[in-house]
């Protein structure tokens, strides 16, 4: 599960923007996970409190966006789900000329201090 190592380094580089920003604590964050990235949300959830206990970060409200992968097949020129970041073929035409936009990583998109 690399999600609690993911979820300690996010909680660190918030504990770092914290003491820039002379925070007493951190309220709220908000964290986007690409379509791609292999990271659960259900396990980042449960690790993130486990991250935070005696931090800045203690109690913080975690708000998590999942994008779907947005994709756009040039052939039959239709906006298309993928399932896989291994499996780049259009289910609509099986053409393979695809414009694939997806995270595949975690990043922190607003942090909340007090």
């Amino acid at each position: 599960m690399h999600e609690i190592t993911l979820c300690q380094n996010a909680v660190e580089i918030m504990q770092q923007f914290g003491r820039q920003h002379n925070a007493q604590k951190i309220t709220a964050v908000w964290m986007e996970i690409g379509a791609f990235s292999c990271v659960e949300p259900e396990a980042v959830q449960f690790c993130f409190e486990l991250a935070c206990r005696e931090t800045l970060a203690q109690g913080c409200e975690l708000h998590l966006d999942t994008p779907a992968a947005e994709s756009w097949c040039r052939t039959c020129q239709q906006d298309i789900a993928l399932i896989s970041p291994n499996v780049l073929i259009c289910p609509q035409c099986g053409g393979r000329d695809l414009r694939v936009i997806a995270g595949d990583g975690m990043k922190i998109k607003r942090i909340e201090i007090e």
